[in-house]
C-alpha cells in the first residue's frame, strides 16, 4: 500500500511550448521545482509518444503535443537514503560492485536511482573518483541478496558479459546461513529440481557449523540461474536461509509471533569467475568474510 504522500499524475500535453518541468510544477503546485527535478533525474517521470513510453529526464525538454507525461512521485522512494554499493574492481569496460541488501537490480516506475546500474552512474563512479561513463545491467541479484554484481560500461561489453551468463560460462558461488546443523551427507551432492518448468541445479560445496549460534554457513555453487534458486533449494531440504521472508516457514505460520526486528536475508553472492571477453584473461572476484563473525 502506497503512502498518502505518493501522488501519481498523468498529464495530457495540449501546448507545445511548455517545458517538462513547467508541466510538472503545474501538476504538483505543493512540490518544489528542486524535488521535481530530482524526480526526473531519479527516473520517476515517463513520456508516452504514440505507442512508446520511455523515461524522460531533461527538465527543459518540450514534450510534443498530444503526448502524455506520467509522474510517479513518492518521496519515500525518491528521497530515502539507501546503503552504498562498494567498488570491488574497475576493469574499464566493466566494473564489479558489492551490492548491499535492499538495493534493487532494476528500477520500477517510481524511480531507478536505487537500482544498482543507475546508482553507479549517479553516485558510485563519483564517490570512487572514476570518470563518468554509461552503465548497463549485466545480470541480476534479488533485492534482499547482497554481493558481487557486474556493471558494463558499453553496450558491446554488456552483451558479451550477458552471453557468458546465458551460456553458463560464469562460475557463481553464494554464501548462505541456515538454522541448525546442515548434514555433511548433502555436501558435494547436486540438488536438482524444476523451477518454473526449467531444470535447476545447485551444489553445496562446503559447510561450517557455528555451534554457539546453532547455525550453519554454506558455500553454494549454482549451475543454473533460476529465480530464487538457492532459497527454494535450501528451504526444500528443510534448511531455509535465515531472514528469508518468502521461503522460511516461520514467516508463513499465522500463529507464530515474529519479532519486529529480523535479520536481512543471509545470502551473499561471494564468488564470480569467467574469461574476460575483451582480453581473454580469466577473472576471479571473491568476497572474503564470515556471517558467523558479524
Amino acid at each position: 500500500m502506497l503512502p498518502k504522500s505518493a501522488i501519481e499524475k498523468h498529464i495530457k500535453i495540449e501546448d507545445d511550448d511548455i517545458t517538462v518541468i513547467q508541466h510538472l510544477s503545474n501538476a504538483y503546485p505543493n512540490v518544489s521545482k528542486q524535488k521535481l527535478k530530482q524526480a526526473l533525474t531519479y527516473g520517476a517521470v515517463w513520456s508516452s509518444v504514440e505507442n512508446k513510453t520511455l523515461r524522460i529526464r531533461r527538465a527543459k525538454k518540450i514534450p510534443p503535443q498530444h503526448s502524455i507525461i506520467h509522474c510517479y512521485y513518492n518521496p519515500e522512494i525518491l528521497f530515502t537514503d539507501i546503503p552504498a554499493a562498494k567498488l570491488v574492481a574497475d576493469e574499464g569496460n566493466y566494473s564489479v560492485w558489492n551490492k548491499p541488501s535492499g538495493m534493487f537490480s532494476q528500477g520500477t516506475k517510481w524511480g531507478d536511482h536505487t537500482a544498482i546500474a543507475r546508482w553507479v552512474e549517479l553516485f558510485g563512479l563519483t564517490q570512487n573518483s572514476i570518470a563518468q561513463r554509461p552503465t548497463f545491467l549485466v545480470h541480476r541479484l534479488d533485492r534482499a541478496t547482497s554481493g558481487l554484481i557486474l556493471i558494463a560500461h558499453s553496450k558491446k561489453m554488456a552483451k558479451q558479459l550477458s552471453q557468458l551468463f546465458e551460456n553458463r560460462q560464469v562460475t557463481k558461488k553464494y554464501r548462505a546461513v541456515v538454522t541448525g546443523k546442515f548434514p555433511q551427507s548433502l555436501v558435494g551432492q547436486l540438488i536438482e529440481t524444476t523451477i518454473d518448468s526449467k531444470k535447476a541445479v545447485s551444489l553445496v560445496e562446503s559447510v561450517e557449523l557455528d555451534k554457539d549460534n546453532q547455525r550453519s554457513q554454506l558455500i553454494v555453487e549454482i549451475k543454473t540461474g533460476r529465480k530464487h534458486q538457492i532459497r527454494k533449494h535450501l528451504s526444500g531440504l528443510g534448511y531455509p536461509i535465515i531472514g528469508d521472508r518468502l521461503y522460511n516457514p516461520e514467516f508463513q505460520d499465522p500463529n507464530r509471533i515474529i519479532p519486529v526486528s529480523q535479520p536481512d536475508l543471509m545470502l551473499q553472492s561471494c564468488y564470480l569467475q569467467f574469461v574476460c571477453p575483451k582480453n581473454k584473461v580469466t577473472k576471479q572476484y571473491q568476497l572474503e568474510g564470515d556471517y558467523n563473525s558479524k
